[in-house]
């Protein structure tokens, strides 16, 4: 049988003839040409540690075709998601299972592209790829990575389109772009899993992200109904009493006048550090205002720079200490139809159950 191309199977590959002699042509060449106005960033923009550049003007042209020939074979928006609720997370092989489950392969599974939908979950799935960004990026595997990408590409068109939490967003992308510069200046210190250029191109789409948020402008949107102005004082100062994050109450003192009186609380920001810290850390970095009194609001911010808060989510993934399962809970459906979220065996499921925060997500699947 005649050698047809790569593989005897394949009917070949399409030949065109030029003035200098037959060329093949690229499926993709086309297609290569419309991303260039996407993937193309300045070569100054990415630096080593003495802020020279990686790639000389030079060599610059050849190296942005060279990756966008590579991202375009590992296209980040191909659907990975298996979309299950629940997976079961075993340690170690037995006679029935051989393997382990790993932190990529639960990140493949579990359905995060709905969960980044629900507004209980989204800050929990932020704060998860956040982590994630910080130290098990080269832990993961090359799907896994394709799907971390692909959720976060969801999560930033999610934000530029209604305009919510782009702070928490702005976060997360300082943190991988800082990862992702250390890998990209560490090449052959580390591990990475993929082409250097692909991960050179993910590096110059979140440059491109934090860009886009940046010059996110909120727009006024004109309503005649009720606003928040209209509220009474006291509904006003309840809704600041009920808020966890520091910044959120600043930024929200910025809205109207009376916000900006109410913000100022002692009693607001006293209790604000009484739910995030202990009584031994006050004692170590107690700030005095001149007349004696405790300045809260200035210990928060202090504290906060030394200590980690609490985390609060209004849904965040549940293990069954019973099964071994690491499961989404859907309160609504519990309610309903007294479903636990899991085929759990246990005479009383509720009683096994453990909400899992984002770090013992990631200590799950070290082993």
């Amino acid at each position: 049988m005649p050698f047809l191309g790569q593989d005897w199977r394949s009917p070949g590959w399409s030949w065109m003839k030029t003035e200098d002699g037959w060329k093949r042509c690229d499926a993709w060449s086309q297609e290569l040409e419309g991303e260039n106005s996407q993937c193309d960033i300045g070569p100054g923009i990415i630096l080593n540690s003495e802020d020279e550049e990686i790639f000389s003007n030079e060599e610059h042209e050849y190296a942005s075709k060279k990756r966008k020939k590579d991202h375009f074979r590992n296209d980040t928006n191909t659907q990975c998601f298996y979309r299950e609720n629940w997976i079961y997370v075993h340690k170690e092989s037995t006679r029935e299972r051989h393997g382990y489950c790993t932190l990529g392969e639960a990140f493949n599974r579990l359905d995060f592209s709905s969960a980044i939908q629900d507004i209980r979950r989204f800050n929990y799935v932020v704060r998860l790829l956040q982590l994630i960004a910080k130290s098990q990026l080269t832990s993961l595997s090359g799907v896994a990575q394709k799907n971390y990408f692909n959720i976060l590409d969801k999560i930033v068109q999610k934000v530029l389109g209604d305009h919510q939490n782009p702070r928490l967003i702005k976060d997360l992308l300082q943190d991988l772009s800082s990862t992702l510069c250390i890998l990209i200046r560490g090449v052959g210190k580390s591990v990475l899993v993929g082409n250097i250029n692909i991960w050179i191109c993910r590096l110059e789409t979140v440059l491109r992200w934090q860009q886009q948020l940046q010059n996110l402008q909120m727009t006024e949107q004109v309503d005649s109904g009720l606003t928040l102005s209209d509220l009474p004082v006291h509904m006003l100062s309840n809704i600041l009493y009920r808020l966890s994050d520091g910044w959120d109450i600043v930024t929200l003192g910025q809205v109207t006048p009376t916000l900006s009186a109410l913000s100022e609380d002692r009693q607001l920001w006293k209790k604000l550090c009484q739910y995030h810290f202990g009584e031994k850390q006050f004692c170590r970095h107690l700030i005095l205002s001149e007349k004696g009194h405790v300045e809260w609001k200035l210990m928060y911010f202090a504290l906060q720079k030394h200590y980690p808060t609490k985390e609060q989510y209004g849904d965040t993934l549940h293990f069954c200490r019973h099964c071994s399962i690491l499961f989404w809970k859907d309160c609504r459906l519990a309610l309903l139809l007294e479903d636990s979220g899991h085929p759990c065996t246990a005479a009383d499921p509720d009683s096994c159950f453990t909400p899992v925060s984002p770090q013992h997500f990631i200590d799950l699947f070290k082993y």
